[in-house]
């Protein structure tokens, strides 16, 4: 890792949202979990009922992008699949419900968040680059009561080279002076290397299944941070 940029020269900030900024992927587990007990398969332990619905949530995915209307496919599908009983009216309700229940989930910031965006953004510019279904996440974005710090937000349906590249052209960002923070190797890390700008990985111990990768080397003069906790950007930048 290289050393932190000079804290008197402007940075730009692309800052992801989901288990970044607030908890996010911790209220889907709980969802699966009580999607696992209610299916309560014979044959296959959790361990294999959660293999099967990470494949179908691949598939859903590419059908109906991120967000809750995809998870809820997910999880009917998945019960399909496994269970010998039909899909009633009143299982589709039920099943559903795991994933509806989510919805009512308040927003619950990581520790230090406001008070790390609130010297961050007397400092640098920062945008929002969240990626999934866009009423969710706007919303998300203003409930948090975090929208004040940030200069722009940015909601994309996937987070791969070509939407960073489309952001930097956007904004006309200088990749020198542009990182993208986040605790996603697949979405947040690795692809803005490839679209060559910085980037700070923030681990989350809840992280999607499905966004984890070995994190990509960043070629000079490109550089990758690693901290342990958000709060530690102040003394990055």
């Amino acid at each position: 890792m290289s050393e932190p940029p000079n804290h008197l020269v402007p940075q730009t900030l692309l800052i992801d949202a989901d288990d970044t900024l607030w908890e996010n992927n911790v209220y889907f587990e709980r969802a699966i979990a009580q999607f696992i007990s209610f299916l309560n398969h014979r044959e296959y332990s959790a361990v294999q009922v959660r293999e099967v619905l990470n494949d179908v949530e691949r598939d859903c995915i590419v059908q109906h992008g991120y967000g809750l209307h995809s998870f809820a496919h997910a999880l009917e599908n998945t019960f399909e699949r496994l269970s010998v009983d039909p899909v009633t009216p009143e299982l589709h309700q039920k099943i559903h419900s795991f994933a509806h229940a989510i919805a009512g989930q308040p927003v619950d910031l990581l520790p230090e968040v406001t008070e790390t965006l609130a010297y961050l953004a007397e400092r640098h510019h920062l945008i929002v680059m969240t990626k999934g279904a866009l009423v969710e996440q706007a919303g998300k974005v203003e409930r948090s009561g975090l929208k004040e710090y940030f200069a722009a937000v940015e909601i994309v349906a996937e987070k791969n080279e070509k939407s960073y590249r489309t952001v930097i052209e956007k904004y006309a960002l200088a990749a020198e002076s542009t990182w993208m923070v986040g605790n996603s190797p697949k979405s947040d890390i690795n692809p803005a290397l490839a679209a060559g700008i910085h980037a700070v990985f923030v681990p989350h111990g809840n992280t999607w299944v499905l966004e984890h990768e070995e994190l990509a080397e960043a070629r000079p003069p490109q550089r990758l941070i690693v901290v342990e906790r958000f709060a530690e950007l102040r003394g990055k930048f």
